[in-house]
């Protein structure tokens, strides 16, 4: 990208047109969701609102124009997930599936599977959806790992000119659909004969196969729709294998890029929702005194440190995601640090805005907790910090070939 720190026409369009939608609709569905207590009929508040976000383009905003859709560049991605994920994180999750699913057909697809594949999410109507079948129920950190170690558990075997596969999968958004029969489109990591592969199933071809075991009830992120299901005899043509069989390892770590990248644009959603609080608060409260608490060094400082941490959370996020977009060197290594940095420092910040405030932030009727709730599921989804992308940067930082100038472009 050409480095300017000004957004352009098209983009503070891209930004109000996101806003609005964002305060107009996802505002009052997190209030429904915040009234429900059964985590399925939360996810299913969301529906109606994903079908006026496809019908508003939104859905096409996350796919690359080189396949059709609307997505120019990191940038633009980053300033669209942020003000949707600044009022309703869950929806933007929900809506973001294929931002991953879809990876590696952008990757390694045929121009067949290309067509096919995408097609859903290029549509006007409806609410398609998109799941990356990685994590399963016994962990998934080591689901490269050969014989002793069990690695993913999820086996498909040729069976004539299909692909039978058999295996449970877990915390990926959306695996059930929204009725159960599955989403629109999966992308299965999966053990074959020569090794991890990825295998992409679609609705018609999950649904009768798939059984949803449990709804989770997470404490952040209320409203996305997360499970733990057991895919039984899927049938898949042969054909909707994804590049080369055994070649699953490469194409699961270079999927999780973009999603990587965006956790920490989500962070910033989050961080900025809770600082606004804080501010208000600081600004307004003099918790007995005589002046607003704003006025007592300790809290500006509180203040002042965060501002700052989101700010530059949120330049490392933009940059991020172009790189991961446009295919830029260094892409690996800049998606890595939003994800793992951006998370990290997103709940440091909200966790020191707690202590701004005070004790009023631990009553769940005041507008912060949901906010921290939301943000500590970031360090461990996309791929854990600890079990995945810091052994990651670790293994990059061991190459000997390694330039510490690269991911910046500087070399």
């Amino acid at each position: 990208m050409t480095v300017s720190f000004s957004l352009t026409v098209e983009q503070e369009q891209l930004k109000q047109n996101a806003r609005s939608f964002a305060r107009e609709q996802l505002r009052p569905l997190m209030s429904a969701v915040g009234r429900c207590s059964d985590p399925l009929q939360r996810a299913l508040l969301v529906r109606p609102v994903m079908e006026e976000a496809v019908r508003a383009g939104f859905l096409k905003s996350l796919i690359p124009a080189a396949f059709g859709g609307l997505a120019s560049s990191g940038v633009d991605a980053a300033i669209f997930i942020e003000e949707l994920a600044s009022e309703s994180p869950d929806f933007m999750i929900s809506m973001a599936g294929p931002l991953i699913a879809l990876a590696p057909v952008y990757e390694v697809g045929t121009p067949e599977q290309i067509a096919r594949f995408v097609a859903p999410f290029l549509a006007d109507e409806g609410a398609p959806l998109a799941a990356m079948a990685y994590s399963e129920p016994g962990g998934s950190a080591n689901f490269d790992a050969e014989a002793p170690g069990e690695g993913v558990r999820t086996r498909a075997a040729l069976d004539g000119d299909e692909w039978v596969i058999n295996g449970s999968k877990a915390w990926a958004s959306h695996l059930g659909g929204w009725d159960g029969g599955g989403p629109d489109l999966m992308t299965i990591v999966c053990r074959t004969e020569k090794g991890v592969s990825l295998i992409v199933a679609e609705r018609a071809q999950l649904h009768g196969h798939i059984k949803v075991d449990e709804y989770y009830d997470l404490p952040g992120l209320r409203g996305c729709l997360t499970t733990r299901v057991t895919l039984h005899d899927v049938r898949v043509p042969r054909g909707n294998l994804l590049g080369t069989e055994g070649d699953g390892v490469r194409l699961t770590r270079n999927a999780f890029q973009a999603s990587g990248a965006s956790i920490g644009t989500f962070s910033v959603a989050a961080m900025r929702q809770a600082f606004d609080v804080a501010l208000s608060f600081a600004q307004t409260e003099k918790r007995g005194g005589r002046l607003p608490i704003i006025e007592h060094q300790a809290v500006a400082d509180i203040l002042g440190n965060t501002k700052g941490k989101i700010e530059a959370v949120r330049l490392l996020s933009w940059s991020a995601l172009d790189a991961v977009i446009s295919g830029r060197p260094g892409a690996s290594e800049l998606a890595l640090h939003a994800k793992v940095f951006g998370s990290e420092t997103g709940v440091d910040v909200i966790n020191d805005l707690i202590k701004a405030v005070g004790v009023t932030a631990y009553d769940t009727n005041f507008p912060m907790l949901r906010h921290l709730m939301d943000v500590l599921a970031y360090p461990i989804i996309e791929g854990g910090n600890v079990g995945v992308r810091r052994r990651q940067l670790q293994a990059m930082m061991s190459d000997p070939e390694y330039d510490p100038l690269a991911a910046s472009g500087l070399s």
